[in-house]
């Protein structure tokens, strides 16, 4: 049994009757949120006027050939955070984005950097994310912007191999794409010497802090070029952040896309479940509906993840997990298939919850209760993208 809520403009729980313990698939007692419980909450930002696109990709001022490339991705019309973005970094400003994943914002960085760096070859660009998973998905699409402009990356991340990395690095490679563990280790083994980087993005900058980077952050920071062009994504801005941006960004443009132009995608419900002993028989009674085409499912515990993706698969579906368990190029090869759509049935833990661009995501399902409003937002936002509709379901 489920009932249904919709999306509304940024809906926030309001007080800590949201929060309640729920068990995770071990069975371990932790704080939840119930997003049952924000169903009835009024609004806590008044309405906003659709924002209208002022570019096409042809107007923009950037080379032909990185035009074609474009092009031959399909992208035509920008989305909100591309048109307001672009402009700006072309023209060598710094920048705050505020923008949840799912926005386009990777291209929106990705394009005017690609674009600076074919105007000067001594141009380097260092690209900071939270995940490793990220940090290849910004690689993957870098590669597809750049194919034929002879510009080079290195992606240098943990759970992979670091005498390739400094091999690469080796190359001066015009973009450096990394998590900030690995790129200190590199930093401090003088394979990578941030005072030619001209450029410097960090990207989901609210999740570094989230995870424990701040002072890996602030550490790369220090040792950056005074005179740099620095670009900041965030999809919040608390205390810590705007810290780090104090001492980040000169004289920014903002640019903002709020949540509640992903949430109004997204159709949500909750499946109360009465007894716990049924819950992975609801999953099944959902799973087996034709309509169920591509799902992600969310749980908190490593272990719990592959014990369900394992009971899934004996009953004949066609699933996979990644988790903290199984390394990088395990972890890349699942997510690359069920992009394919290979498998039907992608369970993570929220390793896989920020960040990751997941084409036609029909359904996300939160099996465990996420532990933050943060987190649900950022786990549901999976589905619903590039102003697709998507269906977000969460186990009670």
């Amino acid at each position: 049994m489920y009932r249904q809520f919709y999306g509304r403009r940024g809906f926030r729980p309001q007080s800590r009757r949201s929060f309640g313990s729920g068990r995770g698939f071990g069975g371990r007692r932790i704080k939840t949120f119930d997003p049952s419980q924000i169903v009835n909450l009024p609004p806590a930002f008044p309405e906003t006027k659709e924002y209208v696109v002022t570019h096409q990709f042809s107007d923009f001022l950037i080379s032909d050939i990185l035009k074609r490339n474009i092009a031959l991705k399909g992208y035509k019309t920008p989305t909100p955070i591309q048109d307001q973005a672009i402009p700006p970094i072309l023209e060598g400003r710094d920048l705050i984005g505020i923008a949840n994943t799912g926005t386009g914002k990777t291209a929106a960085f990705l394009v005017p950097l690609i674009e600076k760096v074919l105007k000067d070859r001594n141009q380097r660009v260092l690209i900071v994310t939270p995940t490793r998973e990220l940090a290849a998905q910004i690689r993957d699409e870098f590669y597809s912007f750049t194919n034929g402009l002879g510009i080079f990356s290195a992606l240098c991340i943990g759970g992979a191999n670091m005498w390739r990395q400094k091999g690469d690095l080796r190359r001066n490679p015009n973009f450096v794409i990394g998590t900030p563990g690995r790129l200190e280790d590199l930093i401090r083994s003088h394979n990578l010497n941030l005072a030619y980087f001209g450029t410097v993005v960090l990207d989901e900058a609210d999740h570094m802090v989230d995870v424990g980077f701040i002072h890996n952050i602030r550490n790369i920071i220090s040792q950056l070029a005074t005179i740099r062009q620095s670009l900041f994504f965030s999809a919040t801005v608390d205390n810590k952040v705007a810290g780090i941006i104090q001492s980040f960004v000169k004289n920014p443009v903002t640019v903002s896309v709020k949540t509640s132009d992903i949430i109004q995608n997204i159709k949500q419900e909750v499946v109360k479940v009465i007894n716990p002993n049924t819950k992975i028989e609801e999953l099944h009674k959902l799973l087996i509906k034709s309509e169920f085409e591509k799902v992600l499912i969310f749980g908190r515990t490593k272990h719990g993840v592959q014990k369900l993706s394992d009971s899934l698969v004996a009953r004949g579906f066609r699933a996979d997990a990644i988790h903290g368990n199984k390394n990088q190029n395990q972890r890349m090869r699942i997510l690359d298939r069920f992009k394919r759509s290979e498998i039907q049935i992608l369970l993570a833990t929220d390793v896989a919850s920020r960040g990751l661009d997941i084409p036609n995501v029909s359904h996300v399902i939160n099996y465990d209760l996420p532990e933050s409003y943060e987190n649900y937002i950022h786990r549901i936002g999976r589905t619903g993208r590039a102003d697709k509709k998507g269906v977000a379901m969460t186990f009670v």
